[in-house]
């Protein structure tokens, strides 16, 4: 939460130069205060265990954030009942003529799929389209990044020799971006992905920011439109298993997958993972819903555009 300090005290210019949020007492006065509306759109598999994952860090702020989940009308779940679906979850002609604080999209395991070649890619155009004059901020988590990307930007995803799998450590190239507000100057984070989007087919696009990126795993963390949108390569959102229960997955399947790099103790399966990445990922959800979205979305929702 921002601190609310008198106008005028000398401490405010030291503390914003060093990218730490103040309020003065002349913007908290005018603040109208509500709950957040929050939609995600669950494209994960296991739709159950993806909801933990995004739910505990949604959970981790002093905000009150009201949640809607979504799901494609258009594709049919394998891993999750219709009972679940049916209970907890909505379609887009459901919930398309409402306007939100936030959004976060998912990943989804078609990183390898052209993305026309998708069997919900229409309905997924029309949902990120959508998002433009309906939603404050849109967090996109790994392939919703790449879509989000293609999409928006016309940005290519390409994929790589051996997937990218494992926890690694990244830097900061915009330490005056709010969604870094609180990182070390390096940090862990873990990624899964078959595919990349790489540097040079950003640098021509002015409008996108490079906010953190990893020497191993690639770009991590990209911005436009003021941070109404925001691209996250790797997923941070991820728990102590999660990785070893996809390595485990693919050797069942017998894909012969690497080792997850960076993640074992030694690099022995046999051996627990040590947990590295949550205090990056708690400071990463609270950075969104606080800076993009609590600071910035209207008090009446209409007023989104």
């Amino acid at each position: 939460m921002p601190l609310k300090i008198q106008d005028g005290l000398p401490a405010i210019e030291t503390l914003t130069d060093e990218n730490i949020f103040v309020m003065t007492e002349t913007r908290a006065v005018h603040q109208d205060i509500r709950p957040l509306k929050i939609l995600i759109l669950n494209l994960m598999p296991l739709k159950k265990t993806t909801e933990v994952h995004l739910l505990r860090l949604l959970s981790n702020t002093a905000l009150q954030v009201e949640v809607d989940l979504l799901r494609m009308a258009t594709h049919d779940s394998k891993n999750t009942s219709s009972d679940h679906l049916d209970v907890f979850y909505k379609t887009f002609d459901e919930i398309s003529h409402q306007k939100y604080d936030g959004m976060i999209i998912t990943g989804a395991p078609v990183e390898t799929f052209e993305f026309e070649d998708v069997s919900y890619w229409k309905e997924m155009t029309k949902i990120l389209g959508w998002t433009v004059e309906h939603v404050t901020s849109t967090l996109h988590i790994c392939w919703a990044a790449q879509a989000g990307l293609y999409f928006h930007y016309d940005i290519p995803k390409h994929p790589v020799e051996d997937k990218i799998s494992g926890v690694f450590t990244h830097t900061i190239e915009e330490p005056k971006e709010p969604i870094v507000r609180g990182f070390d100057d390096s940090f862990l984070a873990p990624h899964s992905r078959h595919t990349e989007v790489r540097k040079e087919d950003i640098m021509g696009h002015t409008d996108l920011s490079i906010v953190s990126e990893s020497e191993e795993a690639g770009l991590y963390i990209l911005t436009a439109r003021q941070g109404r949108q925001i691209f996250v390569t790797g997923h941070s959102e991820y728990d102590p298993l999660t990785l070893k229960e996809e390595y485990e997955r693919d050797l069942s399947r017998g894909l012969n997958p690497k080792i997850p790099r960076n993640y074992f103790p030694d690099d022995n399966p046999s051996l627990p993972p040590v947990v590295s990445w949550r205090s990056h990922a708690n400071l990463l959800f609270s950075n969104w819903l606080n800076y993009y979205v609590y600071q910035m979305t209207p008090y009446n929702l209409d007023e989104i555009i």
